[in-house]
């Protein structure tokens, strides 16, 4: 009887063991799966930790870039608000002397235009004319006071009014002269002048000669030029109109040389 029991529970015991070593690779596999994820997992957070690390290096960078920058425009405006002050101190510097320069100049040009006139003071008012105009003075001379029609060259009454006018101009410094000939529309074709035009040059030069060789004034401060009929003053559909437009003007202008230096 005690045989049969032993041999029962060794039976029962050989029956068991493979269920037990089922068991055992179960829970292992199940082991060995749960490892995998494991590593998995860590490995997952160690890529996230590097690229997390990476960005923070990154944004420490791009902060110390921006710090850079941040102080090279603080410094940049600095120096340009120092610059800016300098400026506008030149500037107010640069304005005070450019109105004192043109209030002088405007003096200048008053007084010339008043002695102008009183030195011409005889003249009939359809002879010559003295007038200001865009900050020049005109002195405007016709052709009966100068030439005889169709001529270049100055009669006596007209040498002796240039003579009165360079006597002011000679005591006048800064100030440059253009002699400007003007005809009205008839046409003339001479043997002395092709047309209008070279007439206006022709009358304009000689009187530039006799104001430079007979009475002195520097030639480095005065030039002539012809306008022919393009620049009338009046109409040339009447005689009187026509008269007007055939006429000589002395343009006086103030030099500027000293305001050019102020402006550029």
């Amino acid at each position: 009887m005690k045989k049969r029991i032993l041999y029962i529970a060794f039976l029962s015991l050989i029956l068991t063991m493979p269920f037990i070593s089922c068991v055992s690779n179960a829970k292992f596999l199940a082991s060995e799966a749960n490892a995998s994820k494991l590593q998995k997992e860590n490995a997952d957070k160690q890529n996230l930790l590097i690229e997390c690390s990476a960005q923070a290096k990154k944004l420490k960078d791009e902060k110390a870039s921006l710090q850079d920058e941040n102080a090279s425009v603080q410094n940049d405006l600095k120096a340009l608000t120092t610059e800016s002050k300098m400026t506008i101190a030149d500037q107010a510097k640069r304005l005070k002397n450019l109105q004192s320069m043109i209030q002088s100049q405007h003096d200048v040009m008053t007084r010339l235009q008043n002695s102008i006139a009183e030195a011409l003071l005889n003249y009939k008012a359809d002879e010559l004319s003295v007038y200001v105009k865009d900050g020049n003075v005109y002195v405007s001379l016709e052709e009966k006071l100068l030439f005889k029609s169709g001529s270049d060259v100055v009669n006596p009454q007209g040498k002796e009014a240039l003579k009165s006018l360079v006597k002011v101009l000679n005591s006048t410094k800064d100030i440059t002269v253009m002699i400007e000939g003007h005809t009205d529309n008839i046409p003339i074709k001479t043997k002395q002048f092709a047309d209008n035009w070279d007439l206006s040059t022709a009358r304009a030069t000689s009187i530039v000669r006799i104001m430079t060789n007979d009475y002195g004034f520097d030639p480095i401060h005065i030039t002539a030029s012809g306008r022919g009929k393009f620049h009338p003053v009046k109409t040339n559909e009447t005689a009187e109109g026509r008269a007007g437009n055939r006429r000589t003007e002395v343009i006086l202008s103030p030099d500027l040389k000293e305001l050019y230096k102020l402006l550029y």
